[in-house]
């Protein structure tokens, strides 16, 4: 298929799944059509962005630090604004942070991955979607618990319990169910899907056993950065850090 009829048949795909899944949203009653349409719109202009930027971020150390900040950045306002409307937002970048950089950093330093942009954009965004992904699936999940199960709650401080403590107690199990895509990902991978990362170096010419061993390496550091998340936004949900609109009582 040469080039331009490459980029038609892109549009058309493209085109006719915005509009299915906006369609679908719209038939289904599911309330997120608009929402799908705006998202594929955002995602359009981003990557276009990024190609555009992204030989210069490549090539340049200072450059890629920066763009990696930028993700943090951006994943840590996007779970924020899935949590919380008030200032306690702040508080949903530190599972971002304390979930994605060590484990990014534990790849630097044994040299497993190189210092350089080709891998440490990929690599870095893969570990910062994954801890966002996380934050927000366990931080919606504690705040919802302790919502919904009030009357638990209260009986736990009633018996002595702190606020923290109580609250762990509720939330804990339901922000846990956060872990459970990672986990089957984990699982099926190879049996059910080919993940980005192995496909990827399949496609720039790396071998299967390179191309297997590096999507080994994003596929457990995932696990680890999305539990340290879960247990850091649970905590902060706990204290009250995170999420103050919900009513606490007690101690």
């Amino acid at each position: 298929m040469d080039s331009t009829a490459s980029r038609v048949a892109l549009v058309v795909v493209v085109t006719v799944s915005v509009a299915a899944a906006v369609a679908v949203n719209a038939l289904g009653s599911l309330g997120h059509g608009w929402a799908a349409l705006r998202a594929s719109g955002r995602a359009l202009v981003q990557l276009l962005v990024v190609a555009l930027v992204i030989a210069a971020v490549l090539d340049s150390r200072p450059l890629m630090l920066a763009f990696v900040a930028l993700m943090v950045s951006v994943a840590s306002l996007t779970a924020a604004r899935r949590l919380t409307q008030d200032r306690s937002g702040a508080w949903a970048a530190l599972p971002v942070v304390a979930g994605a950089l060590p484990a990014l950093a534990l790849v630097l330093v044994t040299g497993l991955v190189p210092f350089e942009g080709v891998a440490v954009v990929p690599i870095g965004g893969i570990l910062i979607g994954g801890a966002m992904t996380a934050t927000v699936l366990a931080g919606r999940r504690s705040l919802d618990a302790l919502a919904s199960r009030r009357g638990e709650y209260e009986a736990a401080l009633s018996v002595g319990l702190t606020s923290r403590d109580a609250a762990l107690l509720v939330a804990r199990d339901d922000a846990a169910l956060a872990l459970v895509p990672g986990l089957d990902q984990t699982r099926t991978v190879g049996l059910v899907t080919l993940p980005g990362a192995f496909v990827g170096m399949l496609l720039g010419g790396a071998s299967p056993i390179d191309a297997a061993a590096v999507q080994l390496v994003v596929l457990v550091e995932l696990l680890m950065v999305q539990s340290v998340a879960v247990v850091v936004v649970v905590e902060l949900v706990a204290r009250g850090w995170l999420g103050r609109s919900v009513p606490r009582v007690g101690r």
